[in-house]
């Protein structure tokens, strides 16, 4: 796509064109030519006279192999994994990366997130592998490199997620272009500390110089990789074959190809025509349906497009009592406050919206009194406008929040999430971090009020961590030692967050992991890795 030199590839340089390769051609050698720009002098691309194509204009980005498996596996993890070795000697970095492969395993679970039972030490790295790693890896490397080495893969880890995005915008090729210049700055430790002393004049970290260009020519490059025949080969071919009877398979392959584009076809006809506007009563049986699915995927979800919606499972769990008093015993929740006096306050809140003193500062006499039955559950279903994440039609994502018993005989789990704090603030400013302790609900004075118990984060300072790049948040505390909770309007809720602990420079004990990683550490990241949404909305 440029002139720049194998050598020097950063160095200035200008872009390639038909006519810049006819005058190599014409001044320089075959060898030369070839050596120093990589063109064979001796072969003319059979595009080399259309009138309105450039080949090399249209050359695209390929995400997987120069971003994800290219600059992260093959290059930032593996330079890593070097430097420990090059400064701890080979016994001493293994015992660090056993230690990093502890903290990838501890990650708490969270809705599409893989998890990683042995870390990140396996045979044969799939693009699904790498995207997975890109999640959780920064924060188990911290306190075990440099800093620089940290703010150089937070800054790639940024750069990753704005060019991924569905939609760009003029500040989002800002972004794209403040965090390369990041990365290109702190990238310089692994020059520095010996691990490449030839230097940095990579191909495929020299890519990332053209994908603001990339992004201007021709949209954004989600999901776009060298590969993509193969995703339609998959489609075209591969599905059809399990289909078949795999006799003489040919042509039931073609015949399946032909009734999926009919009927392709027919709903684009159906749409045109208004037919499939408005509610279907069908869908809602099958949304109702993977409501109580107790997969931990999430999902896409073909539906109108709002921001966010959350509400509760459709069936309430059972074996529960229904008063707050016996429920809380039974659930061991504390008793001061009680749940009782947090449901109190959060109706005087509901009930008095515009009250100068909140119903936590209230005194008892003047609290609603609530006698009424309630009804638990194990999860809330929360639906988000995340076009640059699997989403459906109208770029509507869904994932499930968590607050159950017992998850898949692995112990409870209790998800974390964001709720609305003050809606004319950006970012995390603007959220609260949460866990989710109980999901319920109950009826007061004839109006049902789906509700959440949870557990109280708060912000660590007024801005970011200056070497991951993500918020970190510390858990709040009563006078008698116990974690601060509220009872919140499901309504508040915008989706769930994932919180990764703050494992400081110590090993993780072998008892920590994924399903209790959340009660030992009293800090944690608010990760805006997890996926595309959380990386725009928790920055």
């Amino acid at each position: 796509r440029c002139t720049a030199l194998p050598q020097d590839l950063d160095g200035k340089a200008g872009l390639r064109s038909n006519a810049h390769r006819d005058a190599l051609i014409d001044l320089l050698t075959l060898k030369t030519i070839w050596s120093d720009y990589g063109y064979v002098g001796d072969v003319t691309p059979f595009t080399a006279h259309f009138p309105r194509a450039d080949i090399h204009e249209l050359l695209t980005s390929d995400l997987l192999h120069q971003v994800i498996k290219g600059t992260f596996k093959d290059h930032l993890v593996t330079w890593v994994s070097e430097y420990l070795v090059l400064v701890h000697g080979k016994s001493g970095a293994a015992a660090i990366m056993a230690d990093i492969d502890r903290r990838i395993a501890a990650v708490p679970s969270f809705p599409g997130l893989r998890r990683f039972p042995e870390g990140r030490g396996f045979k044969q790295w799939t693009g699904d592998d790498s995207k997975a790693l890109m999640k959780v890896y920064l924060p188990a490397i911290v306190g075990h490199v440099p800093p620089q080495m940290v703010q150089a893969l937070a800054a790639f880890l940024d750069f990753c997620y704005l060019v991924r995005r569905s939609v760009h915008t003029e500040a989002t090729l800002r972004e794209i272009d403040e965090a390369l210049a990041r990365f290109h700055e702190h990238r310089q430790i692994f020059e520095k500390e010996g691990v490449r002393p030839e230097g940095l004049s990579l191909p495929r970290q020299h890519s990332l110089v053209h994908y603001k260009t990339v992004i201007q020519l021709f949209g954004s490059p989600n999901g776009l990789c060298s590969s993509i025949t193969e995703s339609k080969h998959i489609k075209a071919v591969k599905e059809p074959w399990r289909r078949s009877s795999h006799y003489k398979a040919l042509g039931q392959m073609l015949l399946t190809n032909q009734r999926l584009d009919k009927l392709a076809a027919s709903r684009v006809d159906f749409i045109a025509r208004g037919m499939l506007s408005g509610p279907l009563p069908a869908l809602g049986v099958v949304l109702e349906a993977v409501e109580d699915d107790d997969g931990d995927e999430d999902d896409t979800v073909a539906g109108p497009r709002v921001m966010a919606e959350v509400f509760l499972a459709r069936t309430p769990a059972r074996g529960y009592p229904s008063q707050a008093h016996e429920l809380s015993q039974h659930l061991g929740l504390p008793q001061s406050p009680t749940f009782q006096y947090l449901i109190q306050t959060f109706l005087f809140d509901q009930l008095h919206p515009n009250a100068p003193i909140p119903g936590s500062e209230q005194p008892l006499n003047l609290l609603p009194t609530f006698n009424g039955r309630i009804k638990v559950f194990h999860s809330a279903v929360a639906e988000f406008f995340a076009p640059s994440d699997p989403a459906g039609v109208g770029g509507m994502h869904r994932e499930r929040i968590r607050a159950t018993p017992s998850w898949r005989g692995e112990g409870p789990r209790h998800d974390c999430l964001f709720a609305t704090n003050d809606p004319n603030l950006k970012g995390m400013r603007g959220l609260h971090a949460a866990r989710a302790v109980l999901f319920f609900s109950f009826v007061f004075n004839h109006v049902l009020y789906p509700c959440a118990l949870v557990q109280w984060f708060s912000l660590v300072g007024d801005e970011p961590c200056k070497e991951t790049g993500m918020w970190m948040v510390e858990r709040d505390w009563e006078e008698d030692g116990t974690q601060s909770m509220g009872v919140i309007h499901i309504d508040s809720i915008v989706r769930g967050a994932h919180l990764i602990p703050i494992y400081g420079e110590g090993f993780v004990p072998h008892y920590i992991n994924f399903a209790n990683s959340l009660d030992y550490y009293a800090a944690y990241y608010v990760s805006k890795f997890a996926d595309h949404h959380s990386h725009e909305i928790a920055f």
